[in-house]
């Protein structure tokens, strides 16, 4: 698969890709929103945020057999990677209106968090130790063996 600048895109099941997020603005500020089966093709079952992370943690670290997520930095700036066991691509998120859709069977790192940044994690299921993949060699055992 192939990206609009012809970038092989990642994830097998599903491709991850950047969202824009709806946003209204007024004089009274700005607002972005996220509807389940609009804006995110799932039903929103989880919401987690990230906060207070020294610049150089790695958060995630794992991969899903079935999660699906929207990533938000919604305050702040940092990178994420995404490997499907074939290939690996960097996304920056840096806009409360720009949104990372991470699909099943992707192993993720979130890095180089900028001071004071929050990231929102919106996911298709409750949290389920049995969805994780907490071995990058388990993980590419899995993921590569999908047809």
């Amino acid at each position: 698969m192939h990206g609009e600048h012809g970038d092989l895109l990642v994830g097998r099941v599903e491709p991850c890709r950047l969202i824009d997020l709806p946003e209204h603005k007024d004089p009274r500020g700005s607002l972005a929103v996220v509807e389940s089966n609009r804006d995110v093709k799932f039903d929103i079952n989880r919401v987690y945020y990230l906060y207070d992370l020294p610049s150089s943690t790695v958060r995630g670290a794992h991969g899903h057999r079935s999660l699906e997520q929207l990533i938000i930095a919604v305050h702040g700036r940092f990178e994420i990677t995404v490997d499907d066991g074939y290939r690996r691509m960097r996304f920056q998120l840096d806009s409360p209106t720009k949104a990372l859709y991470v699909g099943p069977m992707i192993w993720r790192d979130l890095i180089n968090f900028s001071p004071g940044a929050v990231g929102l994690v919106i996911a298709s299921m409750h949290y389920d130790e049995s969805d994780y993949f907490r071995e990058y060699s388990d993980f590419l055992e899995a993921a590569r063996s999908l047809e």
